[in-house]
């Protein structure tokens, strides 16, 4: 039953008026959330206005009254009483209509006879609400001892709270470490070892919080819940329910905290070291004790995963290595052999040999294979040889599969070993650069050791691995190189995987020229796209080829090819799943969302970006994509929240403070062509503020990056807001100059969007120099080809544009065709950006209609008598208000002075009935003004000095 159900259950029972009284039992284990909801139920108004008692009863016997028939203001808490007639005098004195008793569990026979007594005959109006936990109930199932009489008219119903799921998980988490450092990995992790138990969850990440205000982590992983530790409240718990067992007895309790996972009884049994009927004489008094429980049918551990550790680092050595040595006996014995598992208890026994003799056995595709992998290799002395085996288990495949923060840390060490033999350390330095450039984003340390690893299996005569690191240098995507050195790889690379004769060499290397020739807008691209070999044999050539349909399908995104992109990317993702590589999954899941925000596919489009960069928190794609949202929104401080750290550099002013050293990092943290699009959110961004200084030297600083990459096909989404910035800090030379290489570094090119791009470049121009009529001509191109796309957004834009020129040509008169069609343009402009949910640019261009409106079009001086309804000027004001933009910011956008806009959000505030601009986003949201009003009339003829303070306000 959920919540909202019974809260009106009780509400109804509490209400009078014939309405049948109701008990609610709610049963959840320590930490569950009992208080939590009781604490919910009694703030309910209804509940606050009756009679009530409220109980808890404690282990001793006892029971505290937290609120003695107090009504609706509570009594002072702490009134200690132990009699049952004390409670009993507390039931007949008033007679409470709301009666709430915690942790019944502890309760005696007579308190749960008073109980029965009460509830057998219940006063109306009444409710009562009763708390538990199920395993400690004397009789099993019964919370109140007994079963009771309940009279006919009593409804009764029982709530079993249930563990967190994972997104109730993320959530606490999110709240209190903030939802940027709370990755996928992390949370579901969380999620593991905590059981979802509301207290536990809360207290690890109390914990986490601590020691990320020590240490300045920026993000949260896996193994820092594994390193987090036992929370005091959690281990307190395990170790008293262990110590209440017959001492004979704990031995099972052990052994489920050896093991660390659930098993059944004969496991535990075998662990614990019992014989015949006592391990399962053992087991039931470790269920009954509330010690152990039954996970699953069959199967047996702890309630919260965590408290085997609690447990577990109390065990003395000797016996814990007893017990291990039981454990890895036993699985030796299973078919197939479960080598992390029997690898873990070896090294838990102190058997060093047998330990590592099991890792080489691992295939490390599961999490404890890895960090098995991983311990081992931190250990010292071991042979070259069975170092360098156990190092190339875990380096193969390490940018596909599964791998831990650690393993980057765990190869570098392992490659810097002079011990290891030279062709074993290309090939684990190949797989440590792929790591490093892919997974972790640290393009430069990474491109340097794949030049160190094709250098080394080249002289080792590995042509074919030699030819993978080259392939990778040849991603025109990843920073730090030129398109001509990207070439260059490529070329080397083909060599080499001929010479090999190596099937998957010479897969990775077409996927990689396919991807190269995609991206630069070569339509050769396509045919050798289709010939990369789907329905290949083996799975390495499988995963070569899902790596080109994912680049290529980005590419072809970032060309304006978006349909045929997304059947590049729908076979990807596909083959990237069915031959085990989970990264390319994702990759290949943020070009789709680049591709829903180009074509207008913005509905979840935030929550769908979210959530990538909650399971992968280095998806710059998705947080490139929620920083365009929020830019469109005019929620501006969220823009350089999102933005990829580094992207762009700070303009001089800032490069004095805190930040000195972003410029060097600049464009470095994320794929070039992601870079690229936002740097032109970044610029558009300090326009929008009318920082013009800094856009002009940030487009300056972008374009030059661009240029040295040399991929102008990137541009589409830079290249705009580049020529704005110069013509707005009125360096049109500048601008004319960035045009014309965008021009030249198109041609011959096959780039719908970046055509597109430098028709609304030289629009930009244009309009820069007065020509009006020039300027809505290539806007009006510019837009028809990203209708063609579709870029329903830049079309919006481009629909604005002409709009604007056609208004300053000077035929503004009654009666102007020219006119009267700029303003319906301007019209659906404004509808279509409202529909998007570009907030900040609708209300833009309703603000442009407003200024240049022809008079007869306006209505009549004065204020219509709007009363308390607010008028369509306050509504927009308060909806820009409402993202965060400061009065100077909105002023800017709607061409009003900052006092008139400070005049309108007070109305707005006053209205509303709201005290703070923080309360107007919900509430704004909730009342928004009916497409109707958004048409451009408004209240604008008497808005004050509201005159035009300047028209290009893109």
């Amino acid at each position: 039953m959920r919540e909202q159900v019974w809260e009106r259950r009780l509400t109804s029972a509490l209400s009078g008026d014939g309405q049948e009284p109701a008990l609610v039992l709610v049963e959840g284990d320590a930490g569950m959330g009992k208080s939590r909801l009781v604490h919910r139920l009694l703030e309910l108004p209804r509940a606050r206005a009756v009679a009530r008692l409220v109980v808890t009863f404690q282990a001793s016997g006892a029971f505290v009254v937290a609120d003695p028939l107090g009504g609706p203001e509570p009594a002072s808490p702490g009134v200690r009483l132990t009699a049952c007639q004390a409670l009993e005098a507390l039931l007949a004195s008033a007679r409470p209509a709301l009666l709430v008793a915690e942790d019944l569990h502890h309760a005696d026979d007579d308190c749960l006879a008073l109980l029965r007594a009460q509830l057998r005959e219940p006063p109306a109006p009444f409710a009562a609400v009763l708390t538990y936990r199920p395993e400690q109930l004397r009789s099993p199932g019964l919370p109140l001892g007994r079963a009771v009489d309940y009279p006919a008219r009593l409804s009764v119903v029982r709530r079993r709270l249930e563990p967190l799921d994972e997104e109730r998980v993320r959530s606490v988490a999110g709240e209190s470490l903030g939802a940027r450092r709370c990755p996928q990995e992390f949370v579901g992790r969380l999620r593991q070892r905590s059981g979802g138990v509301p207290q536990v969850v809360v207290d690890l990440v109390r914990m986490l919080r601590d020691a990320a205000e020590r240490t300045g982590r920026e993000c949260f992983s896996a193994r820092d819940v594994d390193e987090a530790g036992v929370p005091v409240r959690l281990a307190e718990l395990v170790l008293d329910r262990t110590a209440a067992l017959p001492e004979a007895y704990r031995p099972i309790v052990w052994a489920a905290a050896v093991l660390d996972e659930p098993a059944g009884a004969g496991d535990l049994a075998a662990v614990a070291g019992f014989a015949g009927d006592t391990g399962r004489t053992a087991l039931i008094a470790a269920l009954e004790g509330s010690a152990l429980r039954e996970t699953s049918e069959g199967r047996y551990g702890f309630a919260v995963p965590l408290a085997a550790s609690a447990l577990y680092a109390e065990l003395p050595g000797p016996v814990r290595e007893r017990l291990h040595h039981r454990a890895a006996a036993m699985l030796a014995a299973r078919e197939p052999v479960p080598w992390a598992r029997i690898a873990r208890h070896w090294r838990g026994g102190g058997r060093t040999e047998d330990w590592l003799r099991a890792a080489e056995h691992l295939v490390n595709e599961d999490e404890a294979a890895v960090a098995l992998l991983e311990k081992a290799l931190d250990v010292g002395g071991l042979p070259p040889d069975k170092r360098g085996r156990l190092a190339l288990t875990l380096a193969r495949g390490a940018v596909l599969g599964r791998r831990s923060d650690g393993t980057a840390r765990v190869l570098r060490g392992i490659v810097e070993d002079p011990a290891l033999p030279a062709a074993d350390r290309g090939e684990i330095r190949l797989e440590l650069g792929l790591l490093l450039h892919h997974r972790k984003r640290r393009f430069e340390e990474g491109r340097t050791e794949l030049r160190r690893a094709a250098h080394e299996l080249a002289e080792a005569q590995r042509p074919a691995l030699a030819a993978r690191a080259m392939a990778a240098l040849a991603n025109p995507f990843f920073p730090g190189a030129s398109l001509a050195e990207n070439v260059t790889w490529l070329e080397r690379a083909e060599a080499a995987a001929d010479a090999s004769g190596d099937r998957v060499a010479r897969t990775a290397t077409r996927a990689c020229r396919a991807t190269v020739l995609m991206n630069t807008g070569d339509l050769e691209a396509w045919r050798l796209v289709a010939r990369l070999p789907r329905d290949s044999a083996d799975r390495a050539s499988r995963q070569q080829v899902a790596r080109g349909l994912c680049n290529t399908a980005n590419g072809a995104v970032y060309l304006g090819h978006y349909r045929r992109a997304a059947g590049l990317l729908s076979e990807g993702i596909e083959l990237a799943a069915r031959s085990g590589a989970p990264f390319l999954e994702r990759v290949g899941r943020g070009t789709a969302l680049f591709r829903d925000w180009l074509t207008g596919r913005w509905e979840g489009l935030a929550e769908r970006c979210t959530g990538l960069v909650a399971e992968d928190g280095s998806a710059s794609d998705a947080r490139v994509v929620l920083a365009l949202l929020a830019l469109a929104k005019g929620d501006w401080e969220a823009v350089r929240d999102w933005l990829p750290r580094g992207v762009p550099p700070s303009p001089p002013a800032l490069r004095e403070t805190d930040r000195a050293d972003e410029a060097e990092r600049a464009y470095e943290s994320c794929e070039a062509p992601v870079a690229a699009t936002a740097a032109g959110a970044y610029i558009r961004l300090l326009l929008a503020r009318q920082d013009v200084e800094s856009a002009a030297e940030a487009a300056a600083s972008a374009w030059a990056w661009l240029g040295r990459k040399g991929v102008w096909v990137w541009g589409a989404e830079l290249a705009p807001w580049v020529v704005e910035a110069h013509t707005r800090a009125g360096q049109r030379e500048l601008a004319r100059r960035v045009v014309a290489e965008f021009a030249a570094g198109l041609t011959g090119r096959d780039a719908p969007s970046a055509t597109a791009a430098l028709l609304w470049c030289r629009a930009v121009l244009a309009e820069a120099d007065g020509e009006w009529e020039e300027a809505r001509s290539r806007f009006q191109q510019s837009g028809a080809a990203y209708a063609g796309l579709p870029h329903p957004y830049a079309r919006a834009l481009m629909a604005e544009g002409a709009g604007r020129c056609a208004l300053l040509l000077g035929e503004r008169a009654e009666g102007s065709a020219v006119a009267d069609e700029a303003v319906a343009e301007l019209i659906r402009c404004a509808g279509e950006l409202t529909d998007l949910g570009a907030a900040w640019d609708a209300a833009r261009v309703r603000a442009t209609l407003r200024t240049y409106r022809p008079a007869a079009q306006r209505r009549p001086p004065g204020r219509p008598a709007y009363a308390q309804r607010m008028s369509p000027r306050e509504g927009e004001v308060a909806e820009l208000a409402a993202t965060g933009l400061t009065n100077r910011e909105i002023a800017a956008t709607l061409y009003l002075s900052p006092r008139t806009v400070e005049q309108h959000v007070a109305r707005a505030m006053r209205k509303l009935g709201i005290a703070s601009r923080q309360g107007l986003a919900k509430e704004v949201a909730r009342i928004r003004p009916a497409s109707g009003e958004r048409d451009g009339a408004g209240d604008g003829a008497s808005d004050g000095d509201g005159g035009a303070q300047g028209v290009s306000a893109k």
